[in-house]
Order: structure tokens, then sequence, then C-alpha cells
């Protein structure tokens, strides 16, 4: 089997695979419960004023 060969047989199953479970995990981490709070918490952080001026 060429090299090509191997690595597209590669991409197309297990590479693909672990792609959709990273996205799938990354959502579930953004989404889960008590994380809007930290969010918005993050989001507020340009604003706040330091006095640096």
């Amino acid at each position: 089997m060429e090299t090509y060969t191997a690595l597209r047989t590669f991409a197309d199953s297990w590479a693909l695979l672990g792609m959709t479970l990273f996205f799938l995990g990354a959502v579930l981490f953004a989404f889960r419960p008590g994380s809007r709070s930290k969010a918005d918490e993050a989001a507020r952080i340009p604003l706040r004023d330091d006095g640096h001026e």
C-alpha cells in the first residue's frame, strides 16, 4: 500500500471520527451548565476600567 493511500484511508475514517469527537466535546464544554456566568465574565474583561490612562 502506498503512503498516500494509507494516509487517505486514515483521514477518511479515523481522523474524521476524531475531529467529530473533538467538535462535540468543544460544543458540550461551551454549553455545559454553569458556563454562562464564566463566559459573561470573560466577555466583560476588555470593558473593565483599570484606571490606566
